[in-house]
Protein backbone atom coordinates (compact mmCIF):
# COMPACT_ATOMS: atom_id res chain seq x y z
CA UNK A 1 0.00 0.00 0.00
CA UNK A 2 1.39 3.51 -0.80
CA UNK A 3 2.16 5.51 1.60
CA UNK A 4 0.61 8.89 1.57
CA UNK A 5 1.80 12.24 2.03
CA UNK A 6 -1.47 13.72 3.98
CA UNK A 7 -1.00 11.13 6.74
CA UNK A 8 1.18 13.17 8.96
CA UNK A 9 -1.05 15.64 8.65
CA UNK A 10 -3.61 13.85 9.29
CA UNK A 11 -2.76 12.26 12.50
CA UNK A 12 -1.39 15.99 13.90
CA UNK A 13 -5.21 17.25 13.31
CA UNK A 14 -6.78 14.42 15.24
CA UNK A 15 -4.52 15.15 18.49
CA UNK A 16 -6.05 18.91 18.04
CA UNK A 17 -9.76 18.58 17.10
CA UNK A 18 -12.43 16.02 18.67
CA UNK A 19 -13.39 15.46 15.16
CA UNK A 20 -11.17 15.74 11.59
CA UNK A 21 -12.72 15.62 7.89
CA UNK A 22 -11.15 14.00 5.25
CA UNK A 23 -12.84 16.02 1.89
CA UNK A 24 -11.95 15.23 -1.68
CA UNK A 25 -13.09 13.95 -5.12
CA UNK A 26 -13.93 10.70 -5.05
CA UNK A 27 -11.66 7.76 -5.85
CA UNK A 28 -9.25 9.79 -3.88
CA UNK A 29 -8.57 7.36 -1.50
CA UNK A 30 -10.27 8.83 1.50
CA UNK A 31 -12.00 5.52 2.71
CA UNK A 32 -8.25 3.93 2.21
CA UNK A 33 -6.01 6.53 3.95
CA UNK A 34 -8.98 6.62 7.55
CA UNK A 35 -8.94 3.07 7.77
CA UNK A 36 -4.75 2.86 7.35
CA UNK A 37 -3.93 5.68 9.64
CA UNK A 38 -7.35 4.71 12.58
CA UNK A 39 -7.58 1.11 12.23
CA UNK A 40 -9.23 0.40 15.64
CA UNK A 41 -12.10 2.37 14.48
CA UNK A 42 -15.30 1.08 13.73
CA UNK A 43 -16.12 1.80 9.87
CA UNK A 44 -19.42 2.93 8.94
CA UNK A 45 -19.79 3.96 4.96
CA UNK A 46 -23.26 5.96 4.49
CA UNK A 47 -23.36 5.37 1.25
CA UNK A 48 -24.86 1.75 1.98
CA UNK A 49 -28.80 2.25 2.36
CA UNK A 50 -29.55 0.56 5.12
CA UNK A 51 -27.19 2.20 7.09
CA UNK A 52 -28.77 5.47 5.73
CA UNK A 53 -32.19 5.18 6.33
CA UNK A 54 -31.15 3.91 10.27
CA UNK A 55 -28.62 6.92 10.61
CA UNK A 56 -31.20 9.57 9.28
CA UNK A 57 -34.54 8.20 11.03
CA UNK A 58 -32.76 7.33 14.62
CA UNK A 59 -29.82 9.96 14.46
CA UNK A 60 -29.53 9.65 18.55
CA UNK A 61 -29.96 5.65 18.31
CA UNK A 62 -27.42 5.15 15.67
CA UNK A 63 -24.56 7.33 17.19
CA UNK A 64 -25.26 5.65 20.44
CA UNK A 65 -23.50 2.65 18.83
CA UNK A 66 -19.92 4.40 18.55
CA UNK A 67 -19.64 5.71 21.93
CA UNK A 68 -16.28 5.40 21.59
CA UNK A 69 -15.87 7.24 17.97
CA UNK A 70 -15.69 6.03 14.36
CA UNK A 71 -15.20 6.59 10.77
CA UNK A 72 -18.16 8.35 9.12
CA UNK A 73 -17.51 7.72 5.14
CA UNK A 74 -19.70 10.22 2.99
CA UNK A 75 -20.75 11.59 6.03
CA UNK A 76 -22.95 14.52 3.94
CA UNK A 77 -25.39 11.72 2.79
CA UNK A 78 -26.96 12.16 6.18
CA UNK A 79 -27.02 15.93 7.55
CA UNK A 80 -28.96 15.28 10.64
CA UNK A 81 -25.47 13.65 12.24
CA UNK A 82 -23.84 16.87 12.59
CA UNK A 83 -26.13 18.00 15.19
CA UNK A 84 -26.13 15.51 17.06
CA UNK A 85 -22.57 15.36 16.75
CA UNK A 86 -21.77 18.71 18.16
CA UNK A 87 -23.47 17.34 21.54
CA UNK A 88 -21.74 14.49 21.70
CA UNK A 89 -18.00 15.84 20.83
CA UNK A 90 -19.26 18.74 23.50
CA UNK A 91 -19.85 16.49 26.16
CA UNK A 92 -16.23 15.03 25.80
CA UNK A 93 -12.33 15.91 25.90
CA UNK A 94 -11.50 13.50 23.74
CA UNK A 95 -9.47 14.24 20.62
CA UNK A 96 -9.98 12.35 17.38
CA UNK A 97 -13.04 11.22 18.38
CA UNK A 98 -15.06 10.71 14.66
CA UNK A 99 -13.21 10.84 11.64
CA UNK A 100 -15.85 11.73 8.60
CA UNK A 101 -14.72 11.30 5.08
CA UNK A 102 -16.56 13.43 2.19
CA UNK A 103 -16.64 13.94 -1.67
CA UNK A 104 -19.21 16.79 -1.62
CA UNK A 105 -17.63 19.91 -0.69
CA UNK A 106 -20.62 22.03 -0.38
CA UNK A 107 -22.77 19.66 1.66
CA UNK A 108 -20.05 18.53 3.85
CA UNK A 109 -19.17 22.31 4.43
CA UNK A 110 -22.32 24.15 5.42
CA UNK A 111 -22.95 21.37 7.73
CA UNK A 112 -19.76 21.78 9.58
CA UNK A 113 -19.98 25.62 9.21
CA UNK A 114 -23.98 25.00 11.19
CA UNK A 115 -23.05 22.45 13.57
CA UNK A 116 -19.21 21.95 14.15
CA UNK A 117 -17.29 25.20 13.82
CA UNK A 118 -14.24 25.18 15.80
CA UNK A 119 -14.44 21.15 16.83
CA UNK A 120 -13.48 19.98 13.39
CA UNK A 121 -10.26 19.51 11.56
CA UNK A 122 -10.55 19.59 7.97
CA UNK A 123 -7.95 17.69 5.43
CA UNK A 124 -8.16 17.54 1.57
CA UNK A 125 -6.97 14.51 -0.06
CA UNK A 126 -6.96 14.68 -3.63
CA UNK A 127 -5.50 11.78 -6.29
CA UNK A 128 -2.02 10.71 -5.92
CA UNK A 129 0.92 13.54 -6.05
CA UNK A 130 3.95 12.54 -8.70
CA UNK A 131 6.19 11.22 -6.07
CA UNK A 132 3.05 8.84 -4.41
CA UNK A 133 2.87 7.45 -7.70
CA UNK A 134 6.51 6.77 -8.20
CA UNK A 135 6.92 9.12 -11.36
CA UNK A 136 10.60 9.28 -12.69
CA UNK A 137 12.86 10.86 -15.54
CA UNK A 138 11.56 7.72 -17.42
CA UNK A 139 7.65 8.43 -17.33
CA UNK A 140 6.52 8.87 -20.31
CA UNK A 141 4.82 12.41 -20.24
CA UNK A 142 2.11 11.78 -22.40
CA UNK A 143 1.43 8.64 -20.74
CA UNK A 144 1.04 10.56 -17.09
CA UNK A 145 -1.75 12.95 -18.43
CA UNK A 146 -3.52 10.27 -20.35
CA UNK A 147 -3.69 8.11 -17.18
CA UNK A 148 -3.84 11.11 -14.27
CA UNK A 149 -3.03 10.03 -10.64
CA UNK A 150 -6.38 8.96 -9.40
CA UNK A 151 -5.16 5.88 -6.98
CA UNK A 152 -7.51 3.23 -8.74
CA UNK A 153 -5.34 3.03 -12.01
CA UNK A 154 -2.15 2.19 -9.61
CA UNK A 155 -3.54 -0.06 -7.90
CA UNK A 156 -4.57 -2.60 -10.45
CA UNK A 157 -4.81 -2.73 -14.30
CA UNK A 158 -7.82 -0.28 -15.75
CA UNK A 159 -8.05 0.99 -18.70
CA UNK A 160 -8.04 4.98 -17.90
CA UNK A 161 -10.34 5.37 -21.34
CA UNK A 162 -13.22 2.87 -19.83
CA UNK A 163 -12.22 3.97 -15.70
CA UNK A 164 -12.83 7.34 -16.67
CA UNK A 165 -16.05 7.25 -18.92
CA UNK A 166 -17.44 5.01 -15.70
CA UNK A 167 -16.42 7.88 -13.35
CA UNK A 168 -18.22 10.27 -15.65
CA UNK A 169 -21.40 8.98 -15.92
CA UNK A 170 -21.39 7.80 -11.95
CA UNK A 171 -20.58 11.05 -11.52
CA UNK A 172 -23.12 12.65 -13.17
CA UNK A 173 -25.29 10.43 -11.79
CA UNK A 174 -24.87 9.99 -8.17
CA UNK A 175 -23.02 13.43 -7.09
CA UNK A 176 -24.93 15.94 -9.29
CA UNK A 177 -28.37 15.51 -8.35
CA UNK A 178 -26.87 15.45 -4.36
CA UNK A 179 -26.53 19.16 -5.44
CA UNK A 180 -29.03 20.37 -7.99
CA UNK A 181 -31.76 18.77 -10.01
CA UNK A 182 -30.28 18.90 -13.41
CA UNK A 183 -32.76 17.93 -15.80
CA UNK A 184 -30.69 18.65 -19.26
CA UNK A 185 -27.90 16.19 -18.73
CA UNK A 186 -27.25 16.30 -22.27
CA UNK A 187 -26.09 19.91 -21.95
CA UNK A 188 -24.64 19.26 -18.35
CA UNK A 189 -22.27 17.05 -20.07
CA UNK A 190 -21.40 19.07 -23.25
CA UNK A 191 -20.39 21.73 -20.54
CA UNK A 192 -17.99 19.92 -18.85
CA UNK A 193 -16.25 18.95 -22.00
CA UNK A 194 -16.27 22.58 -22.96
CA UNK A 195 -14.67 23.11 -19.01
CA UNK A 196 -12.09 20.54 -20.50
CA UNK A 197 -11.44 22.90 -23.50
CA UNK A 198 -10.04 25.35 -21.32
CA UNK A 199 -7.84 24.18 -18.83
CA UNK A 200 -5.22 26.85 -18.01
CA UNK A 201 -7.81 29.54 -19.89
CA UNK A 202 -9.67 32.61 -18.30
CA UNK A 203 -12.76 31.62 -17.27
CA UNK A 204 -15.26 33.76 -19.51
CA UNK A 205 -19.31 32.68 -18.55
CA UNK A 206 -20.63 34.37 -21.22
CA UNK A 207 -18.63 32.37 -24.40
CA UNK A 208 -19.38 29.44 -22.15
CA UNK A 209 -22.72 29.84 -22.10
CA UNK A 210 -23.05 30.44 -25.97
CA UNK A 211 -21.07 27.33 -27.03
CA UNK A 212 -23.09 25.19 -24.15
CA UNK A 213 -27.05 27.15 -25.12
CA UNK A 214 -27.93 27.97 -21.48
CA UNK A 215 -27.86 31.14 -19.75
CA UNK A 216 -24.32 33.01 -18.15
CA UNK A 217 -26.35 32.52 -14.58
CA UNK A 218 -26.99 28.80 -15.43
CA UNK A 219 -23.22 28.33 -16.29
CA UNK A 220 -22.25 30.24 -12.95
CA UNK A 221 -24.69 27.76 -10.91
CA UNK A 222 -22.91 24.61 -13.03
CA UNK A 223 -19.33 26.07 -12.84
CA UNK A 224 -20.60 25.85 -8.85
CA UNK A 225 -21.11 22.17 -9.09
CA UNK A 226 -17.97 20.97 -10.70
CA UNK A 227 -15.75 23.05 -7.52
CA UNK A 228 -18.60 21.67 -5.14
CA UNK A 229 -17.71 18.32 -6.17
CA UNK A 230 -13.92 18.48 -6.78
CA UNK A 231 -14.06 18.16 -10.18
CA UNK A 232 -12.50 21.73 -11.04
CA UNK A 233 -11.16 24.18 -9.29
CA UNK A 234 -10.57 28.11 -10.33
CA UNK A 235 -7.10 29.78 -9.78
CA UNK A 236 -7.84 33.26 -8.94
CA UNK A 237 -5.57 36.54 -10.38
CA UNK A 238 -2.98 38.15 -7.81
CA UNK A 239 -5.81 40.35 -5.71
CA UNK A 240 -2.73 43.01 -4.59
CA UNK A 241 -2.44 46.20 -6.16
CA UNK A 242 -5.41 45.41 -9.19
CA UNK A 243 -5.22 48.50 -11.96
CA UNK A 244 -7.01 48.32 -14.69
CA UNK A 245 -3.91 46.85 -16.93
CA UNK A 246 -4.17 43.62 -15.03
CA UNK A 247 -6.56 40.32 -15.99
CA UNK A 248 -9.02 40.09 -13.32
CA UNK A 249 -10.84 36.74 -14.58
CA UNK A 250 -9.92 33.46 -12.69
CA UNK A 251 -8.66 30.33 -14.91
CA UNK A 252 -9.79 26.82 -14.50
CA UNK A 253 -8.03 23.77 -13.94
CA UNK A 254 -9.17 20.20 -13.57
CA UNK A 255 -7.97 18.37 -10.30
CA UNK A 256 -6.77 15.51 -12.07
CA UNK A 257 -6.03 15.57 -15.98
CA UNK A 258 -6.75 12.03 -16.84
CA UNK A 259 -10.37 13.19 -16.65
CA UNK A 260 -9.63 16.56 -18.45
CA UNK A 261 -8.00 14.02 -21.39
CA UNK A 262 -11.06 11.99 -20.76
CA UNK A 263 -13.56 14.54 -21.63
CA UNK A 264 -11.40 15.96 -24.19
CA UNK A 265 -11.77 12.36 -26.33
CA UNK A 266 -8.56 11.37 -26.18
CA UNK A 267 -8.55 7.49 -26.25
CA UNK A 268 -4.50 6.89 -26.34
CA UNK A 269 -1.38 8.78 -24.87
CA UNK A 270 -0.09 8.54 -28.29
CA UNK A 271 -2.92 10.91 -29.51
CA UNK A 272 -1.55 13.66 -26.78
CA UNK A 273 1.83 13.95 -28.83
CA UNK A 274 1.27 16.54 -31.42
CA UNK A 275 -1.93 17.51 -29.49
CA UNK A 276 -3.37 21.31 -29.09
CA UNK A 277 -4.04 20.46 -25.49
CA UNK A 278 -1.19 19.15 -24.59
CA UNK A 279 0.48 22.29 -22.87
CA UNK A 280 -2.30 23.14 -21.41
CA UNK A 281 -3.03 19.65 -19.47
CA UNK A 282 0.82 19.76 -18.84
CA UNK A 283 0.48 22.88 -16.72
CA UNK A 284 -2.69 22.05 -15.00
CA UNK A 285 -0.54 18.82 -14.08
CA UNK A 286 2.34 20.80 -12.58
CA UNK A 287 -0.54 23.42 -10.93
CA UNK A 288 -2.58 20.93 -9.10
CA UNK A 289 1.12 19.12 -8.22
CA UNK A 290 1.56 22.44 -6.53
CA UNK A 291 -1.84 22.37 -5.24
CA UNK A 292 -1.58 19.10 -3.43
CA UNK A 293 1.85 19.84 -1.60
CA UNK A 294 0.14 22.36 0.54
CA UNK A 295 -3.23 20.18 0.67
CA UNK A 296 -1.31 16.99 1.74
CA UNK A 297 0.33 19.30 5.12
CA UNK A 298 -3.21 20.49 6.06
CA UNK A 299 -2.66 24.33 4.29
CA UNK A 300 -4.98 25.81 2.27
CA UNK A 301 -3.80 26.95 -1.46
CA UNK A 302 -1.75 29.79 -1.74
CA UNK A 303 -1.53 29.88 -5.49
CA UNK A 304 -2.79 32.41 -7.79
CA UNK A 305 -1.03 33.67 -11.33
CA UNK A 306 -0.73 37.30 -12.87
CA UNK A 307 -1.53 38.77 -16.45
CA UNK A 308 -1.80 42.20 -18.21
CA UNK A 309 -3.69 43.47 -20.36
CA UNK A 310 -0.94 43.38 -23.23
CA UNK A 311 0.07 39.71 -22.43
CA UNK A 312 2.97 39.42 -19.95
CA UNK A 313 2.27 36.93 -17.44
CA UNK A 314 3.22 34.35 -14.70
CA UNK A 315 1.34 30.94 -14.55
CA UNK A 316 1.57 30.54 -10.59
CA UNK A 317 2.80 32.94 -7.86
CA UNK A 318 3.19 30.55 -4.93
CA UNK A 319 2.92 33.47 -1.53
CA UNK A 320 4.39 32.21 1.47
CA UNK A 321 3.74 35.21 4.22
CA UNK A 322 4.69 38.55 2.55
CA UNK A 323 6.71 37.02 0.06
CA UNK A 324 5.56 35.92 -3.58
CA UNK A 325 7.71 33.38 -5.79
CA UNK A 326 6.80 33.22 -9.78
CA UNK A 327 6.80 29.45 -11.11
CA UNK A 328 6.77 29.41 -15.26
CA UNK A 329 5.23 25.70 -16.47
CA UNK A 330 6.48 24.83 -20.21
CA UNK A 331 6.16 20.79 -21.46
CA UNK A 332 8.75 21.25 -24.16
CA UNK A 333 11.83 19.34 -23.43
CA UNK A 334 14.71 21.78 -24.57
CA UNK A 335 15.30 25.17 -22.55
CA UNK A 336 15.06 27.73 -24.69
CA UNK A 337 15.35 31.62 -23.68
CA UNK A 338 11.40 32.22 -24.52
CA UNK A 339 10.80 30.47 -20.87
CA UNK A 340 13.01 33.16 -19.06
CA UNK A 341 10.79 35.88 -20.63
CA UNK A 342 7.99 35.87 -17.80
CA UNK A 343 9.91 35.42 -14.36
CA UNK A 344 12.72 38.42 -15.93
CA UNK A 345 9.40 40.81 -16.72
CA UNK A 346 8.49 40.03 -12.70
CA UNK A 347 12.03 40.65 -11.34
CA UNK A 348 12.23 43.93 -13.08
CA UNK A 349 8.74 44.85 -11.21
CA UNK A 350 10.03 42.97 -7.91
CA UNK A 351 13.74 43.26 -7.36
CA UNK A 352 15.37 40.28 -5.62
CA UNK A 353 12.85 37.90 -6.40
CA UNK A 354 13.47 34.68 -7.46
CA UNK A 355 11.91 32.16 -9.32
CA UNK A 356 11.21 28.95 -11.32
CA UNK A 357 10.64 27.26 -14.28
CA UNK A 358 9.24 23.94 -14.84
CA UNK A 359 9.81 22.19 -18.15
CA UNK A 360 9.29 18.89 -19.87
CA UNK A 361 12.89 17.56 -19.79
CA UNK A 362 15.81 16.41 -17.54
CA UNK A 363 18.26 19.38 -16.90
CA UNK A 364 18.28 20.50 -13.66
CA UNK A 365 19.77 24.55 -13.70
CA UNK A 366 20.57 27.22 -11.18
CA UNK A 367 21.36 30.94 -12.90
CA UNK A 368 23.04 33.54 -11.53
CA UNK A 369 19.70 35.74 -12.13
CA UNK A 370 18.04 33.53 -9.38
CA UNK A 371 16.08 31.58 -11.40
CA UNK A 372 15.93 27.86 -11.11
CA UNK A 373 15.25 25.19 -14.11
CA UNK A 374 13.49 22.37 -12.66
CA UNK A 375 12.64 18.68 -14.65
CA UNK A 376 8.78 18.11 -13.53
CA UNK A 377 9.18 14.48 -12.01
CA UNK A 378 11.84 16.44 -9.27
CA UNK A 379 9.56 19.84 -7.81
CA UNK A 380 8.50 17.71 -4.08
CA UNK A 381 8.57 20.37 -1.70
CA UNK A 382 8.73 23.33 -3.86
CA UNK A 383 5.53 24.60 -2.34
CA UNK A 384 6.31 25.32 1.50
CA UNK A 385 8.51 23.06 3.57
CA UNK A 386 10.69 20.07 2.13
CA UNK A 387 13.55 19.32 -0.02
CA UNK A 388 13.34 19.77 -3.87
CA UNK A 389 14.53 16.31 -4.89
Amino acid sequence: MIKRKAETALLQLAKEFKCVAVIGPRQSGKTTLVKKVFPKKPYVSLENPDIRKFASEDTRGFLSGYSEGAILDEAQRVPELFSYLQQILDDKDEAGQFILTGSNNFLLQENIAQSLAGRIGLITLLPFSMMEAGITKSTSINKLLYKGLYPSLYDKKFDPAAWYSNYIMTYVERDVRLIKNITNFTAFEKFIKLCAGRCGQLLNMHNLAIETGVDSKTVASWIGILEMSFIIFRLNPHHANFNKRLVKMPKIYFYDTGLAASLLGIEHAEQLSFHPFRGSLFENLLVVELLKQRFNRGLRSNLSFWRDNVGNEIDVLMQNGDKLTPVEIKSGQTITDEYFKGIKFWQKMNPGSNGYIIYGGDSKQKRSNGIEVLPFYSIEGLNGKGEIR
